[in-house]
């Protein structure tokens, strides 16, 4: 499943693959620089050892972005991407989207779906230019400093986009 791309206009290059049990470090040193209440390393591994679709973005060989997605009933859940700080509004984040779309179309999936924190304007923005529609708000879904967030639902059909 490793995909190269030449589409960003400051970066060199850049390989999606399969993640690995040994990138599960790297993915992990992102994830806790990247969120206040991050996955933690028994989920990551829990997601390969279940046979969910987790990929890894590369730049010279270091990881700088991971994308995990679960598949089955002709559906799929976008669960996790994310991009290293310093590597954020590239585009990165997109082809890890588009990737993960990809594969899922090539599974059959017809739709797939996500939650995002409404205060994540950027990840919003970004979902909506690859398709996603809001289809409904999760009351307290995530944990936030102080309490609890909702999430907003979006979907994307497969095939279509808006």
């Amino acid at each position: 499943m490793a995909v190269a791309s030449d589409r960003m206009d400051n970066l060199p290059q850049v390989l999606i693959r399969d993640m690995t049990h040994p990138d599960v470090v790297s993915v992990i040193r992102i994830e806790n620089e990247s969120y206040a209440f991050p996955w933690s390393e028994g989920i990551f591994r829990d997601c390969l050892r279940v046979g969910y679709v987790c990929c890894v973005t590369e730049l010279d060989d270091i990881i700088i972005g991971y994308g995990v997605m679960s598949t089955g009933a002709g559906e799929a859940h976008v669960l996790n991407v994310c991009v290293a700080a310093p590597y954020r509004g590239k585009g990165l984040g997109a082809q890890m989207l588009e990737h993960l779309l990809e594969f899922a179309g090539s599974l059959g999936v017809g739709e797939v779906f996500l939650e995002v924190r409404p205060s994540n304007t950027s990840a919003l923005r970004l979902y909506q230019s690859l398709g996603f529609t809001q289809i409904g708000i999760r009351r307290g879904y995530y944990q936030a400093v102080g309490g609890r967030e909702d999430a907003v639902i979006l979907r994307r059909l497969l095939g279509k986009r808006r």
